[in-house]
């Protein structure tokens, strides 16, 4: 990135498009009201956003319902066409979407987020005219049997806060691949990339009503889970946010696919190549620890313990926190002022209560940086596998390291929580990987890596237990968005 590649802070408001989209309509003002955004990194208001009324809401789900009888009668290399001229939009946008996430969630600008999220759609593109059902002997009938795949139908898209952009691809683009609609409803807490992202997706001539937007707080999120019209539910989101949008679905036998919180644990042996593991291990700077993927328990066998707290504190050390549009800044703020609070009131409670020693960090970062939501990288040691600190997902730059003595003992702490999203293990025996693998409870395990980056839109990514169900990724992820149909003729 140069400094030149980032736009002048009087422009970049301008990317910001606060309103609701219903159908072919745009909304920038409702009687619902409307709630403020606060910029990450200042503390200062972005702008405002409307909230929707429940006639709205179901103005929305009408013009998706709508919308949906065209949508999935477009031929298949009709839907992979828009879809790949969407990625091409997207990646055109790049700096503007570069922009709105900085804006939106204190993303240290860059444009690679444009790119990453046009690899979704150009993957789930592909897809769109492979979806095929199977033949099957209709012993003992004579006949012709075989299944049909057909789009769920209307979807309720929920986006996590933790850069919204990303999940649109994740979630949205084998959505709409599979030839289901869209209501979207954004975080408050990121709610302007929404509305740009269905403006993309008319330009890239999609009809109106595929893709509609309804922003609010939790009454818009209820409405939409109970409304008759939806058909299916995809959430991002806390665990907790997750229970309770479950149990209105219930209501209604909805189905969700549900994509929830993490408390990964990196398990590092004695005999791991720990010059390998280090910057790995290091992760939970990145974007600020708001990830729920990041390995944010460190469990290092005895004999390699105390140099792998000092190697990773000496690289957390080196951090650059600021404005996410400064070159050179190498963590951004956390997204908002309450989960600051929340963060450093954690690491309090696991100091004053004897659950772990903070080695580095723990507090807020001030001078400059006051009035944003910024969090000093956090190193706690000593940490008790049960206290809240380890069982709770922190989702900021805090890291729990804990000691282990054998791989029994490993196998249980990263077990011991109530997460299940990834698991971590560092070792140079094979056989050991081989039994981690099978021990460990997790919807996905890396043997040898703390993580390959982003998700690839190529692997299934869920999770288990308390980290919900479902997957997003490969052949699994248009799968969540599918109902196949058994047709039997009597020939």
């Amino acid at each position: 990135m140069t400094e030149q590649a980032v736009p002048a802070p009087e422009n970049r408001p301008g990317f910001l498009e606060p309103g609701l989209v219903l159908g072919d309509r745009f909304v920038a003002t409702s009687i619902g009201g409307e709630m403020e955004h606060f910029n990450p990194a200042t503390g200062r208001v972005n702008k405002a956003f409307p909230v929707a009324t429940l006639d709205e809401v179901d103005e929305a789900v009408s013009a998706a319902r709508a919308a949906f009888e065209e949508w999935r009668r477009w031929t298949p290399d009709a839907r992979r066409a828009a879809l790949l001229r969407l990625a091409d939009i997207m990646v055109e946008r790049r700096r503007e979407i570069g922009v709105i996430a900085a804006l939106e969630s204190g993303t240290i600008y860059n444009e690679f987020v444009a790119a990453y999220t046009a690899d979704w759609f150009r993957y789930y593109a592909g897809w769109a005219d492979k979806l095929t059902g199977e033949s099957i002997n209709p012993y003992p009938f004579r006949g012709l049997d075989f299944t049909v795949p057909e789009p769920v139908g209307v979807v309720a898209l929920f986006v996590a806060s933790n850069g919204p952009i990303g999940f649109f691809g994740m979630a949205g683009a084998p959505a709409l691949a599979a030839g289901c609609t869209l209501v979207v409803k954004p975080p408050e807490l990121g709610p302007f990339s929404s509305v740009s992202f269905a403006r993309w997706c008319l330009e890239a001539g999609i009809p109106p009503g595929v893709v509609n937007v309804v922003g609010g707080g939790p009454e818009v999120s209820q409405a939409l889970v109970r409304h008759p019209g939806v058909d299916k539910i995809s959430f991002t989101g806390s665990t907790q946010t997750g229970r309770r949008l479950q149990e209105a679905a219930a209501q209604n036998v909805k189905p969700l696919v549900m994509e929830l919180g993490g408390k990964s644990a990196n398990i590092v042996f004695a005999d791991a190549d720990l010059d390998a593991v280090i910057p790995g291990a290091a992760r939970f700077i990145n974007s600020a620890g708001q990830g729920c993927s990041m390995p944010t328990r460190l469990l290092v066998q005895r004999p390699r313990y105390d140099r792998a707290i000092e190697e990773v504190a000496r690289i957390a050390s080196g951090v650059v926190a600021g404005d996410p549009f400064t070159p050179g800044v190498t963590m951004g703020p956390v997204i908002s002022e309450s989960s600051a609070r929340r963060i450093t009131g954690l690491v309090s409670d696991a100091k004053e209560s004897g659950a772990a020693r903070v080695h580095q960090g723990g507090g807020r970062i001030g001078g400059e940086l006051a009035n944003g939501y910024f969090v000093e990288p956090t190193l706690l040691v000593d940490v008790d596998n049960a206290a809240p600190i380890a069982q709770t997902e922190i989702f900021g730059p805090v890291l729990c390291v804990i000691p282990f003595d054998d791989e029994d003992e490993a196998i249980a702490l990263a077990n011991g929580t109530g997460f299940g999203l990834v698991a971590y293990a560092h070792t140079q025996d094979m056989r050991r990987a081989r039994r981690l693998i099978d021990s460990l409870r997790a919807g996905s395990v890396h043997i040898n890596s703390s993580g390959p980056g982003p998700v690839s839109p190529a692997s299934p990514f869920g999770g288990v237990k308390d980290s919900g169900y479902g997957r997003q990724g490969s052949r699994l992820g248009i799968e969540e968005f599918l109902s196949y149909k058994n047709v039997y003729l009597n020939i």
